[in-house]
């Protein structure tokens, strides 16, 4: 069951949600809209020709960070890391499921490409997986709105929230945007 903007504001009261900055007009009808930090990655196609999920990504990707007024420019079929602004948490009881703002979806950007999925116990700065589906390039801008957070109660509350031991969990209270450390699965 999604929580609505009622159960979202009392569970951030009681804790079991938690968004840094938080303002309540972020709080919509069933979701807490997102902001765009200034952190990305982006392939570094100069040194790399493929990818290789075994393979550390070191120096697989490049780091750019844009200033307040400043754009950062996705090009059509370009894919980037970003993050978003607001460090968010739920606790062994809530789930939480990013997804995309229907005006930016309009103008063929995609927020995230698989991983929508906020972790019981996790709290961090979640990584978006950008991408241009459109034809034209796409400005992006530091704490403009990018996407919302849904919010749903677990049946119970989790035996092993994320980063519990045993769990191999790679991205636990990240505050940058993360290249993959699917080699780590190997």
């Amino acid at each position: 069951m999604i929580l609505s903007d009622r159960d979202i504001k009392k569970e951030i009261r009681n804790g079991e949600i938690t968004l840094k900055p938080f303002k309540p007009e972020y709080v919509q009808p069933a979701s807490i809209d997102l902001h765009l930090d200034k952190h990305f990655l982006i392939f570094d196609t100069t040194r790399n020709f493929v990818i290789d999920p075994k393979s550390p990504t070191k120096n697989l990707m490049k780091a750019v960070e844009i200033r307040k007024d400043e754009p950062f420019i996705l090009h059509p079929n370009e894919f980037a890391l970003g993050l978003i602004y607001e460090e968010t948490g739920v606790s062994d009881k809530v789930v939480g499921r990013l997804e995309g703002k229907s005006s930016l979806g309009r103008l063929g950007l995609i927020i995230h490409t698989t991983a929508g999925y906020l972790d019981p116990g996790n709290s961090l700065k979640m990584t978006l997986e950008l991408y241009n589906a459109g034809k034209l390039p796409i400005k992006l801008y530091y704490k403009m709105p990018i996407g919302q957070m849904a919010f749903e109660y677990l049946s119970s509350r989790c035996e092993r929230p994320y980063g519990s031991k045993g769990l191999n969990s790679k991205y636990l209270g990240d505050k940058k945007p993360e290249a993959s450390k699917m080699h780590l699965n190997f």
